[in-house]
């Protein structure tokens, strides 16, 4: 952890709503004028696409596990910005148009489902911010969780996430009902020991809960609405970044603290309670900075 150079992550399952976070973060950043040099968690994949489907078919791997991952990556990362404010760090190419911005900008010719070439970090930039699969994930070789300075879990209950990513990669990725649920399936043993563990390890968890019936995700014609949802936020140890639970009361209307240490937001009001939560810590975190 590092005063100087501090370090963001917001950790999520696939289809999680992750998204969510790094919109209002976002936000604050240019309000605060805040330069941020954002990570994404897909850049940190050990295989590039063709060869994950390989991968996949031929020894069952998934994107969730430390095998197709690199963690020690990620936490070289996290830590050496903590000591430096610099650090490698590299692009999936998820599409033609992310892969025409970086070829135009690095003089590469890759295609979508490949990475870029590492480059280094631009100095002078005053906090990272990674968005992925593994912020906070831990092996018995590496902890990238102990570079952490402020950790956020968006975690929906599972339902509700496996409806999301239905949706989404029917959607935008085009795959099939059974080719998702077969993905679903696949995962879900490294879901359990390198996903969900790492819920326990940030300092604030943002779990959606559906208010309509989710009890077969499988036949979900549509994803519930925000206005059908409630948020529950818990903040590991409120003392840590003096969460003022009457002031978060006050400003999110039609809240109400559900455990002495958990707030419950209407859904809708999901975006607008992380602005208004991220907003004072992030401004502490530029204070302590001394700079």
């Amino acid at each position: 952890m590092s005063k100087q150079h501090p370090v963001v992550a917001v950790t999520g399952s696939s289809g999680a709503g992750t998204t969510t976070v790094k919109k209002a973060f976002e936000h604050i950043f240019i309000r605060e004028g805040i330069n941020a040099a954002v990570v994404e968690g897909d850049s940190f994949h050990r295989y590039e696409r063709a060869e994950m489907k390989i991968k996949m078919a031929e020894e069952g791997m998934s994107h969730f596990g430390p095998e197709a991952n690199l963690f020690d990556k990620i936490g070289e990362l996290f830590k050496t910005y903590g000591e430096t404010g610099t650090g490698a760090k590299r692009y999936y190419l998820h599409n033609q148009s992310e892969a025409d911005e970086h070829n135009t900008r690095l003089g590469t010719d890759k295609v979508p489902g490949e990475f870029t070439p590492w480059e280094p970090i631009p100095e002078g930039t005053d906090l990272l911010f990674y968005e992925g699969l593994h912020g906070l994930a831990k092996t018995d070789n590496m902890d990238v969780s102990e570079h952490v300075d402020l950790g956020i879990g968006v975690v929906p209950i599972v339902n509700l996430e496996w409806i999301q990513k239905i949706h989404r990669d029917n959607a935008e990725r085009g795959y099939s009902p059974e080719a998702i649920v077969d993905t679903i399936m696949r995962r879900m043993p490294d879901y359990i020991n390198h996903i969900t563990p790492q819920f326990s390890r940030t300092d604030i968890n943002f779990q959606r809960v559906s208010l309509v019936d989710t009890s077969n995700p499988f036949i979900a014609r549509d994803i519930p609405t925000p206005d059908e949802s409630l948020v529950v936020i818990r903040f590991a140890d409120p003392k840590k970044f003096d969460i003022d639970f009457k002031y978060l009361l006050a400003m999110i209307h039609d809240s109400f603290m559900s455990r002495r240490n958990s707030i419950v937001v209407p859904g809708g009001k999901m975006g607008f309670a992380m602005e208004v939560i991220f907003g004072p810590i992030i401004d502490r975190m530029m204070d302590d900075r001394g700079i």
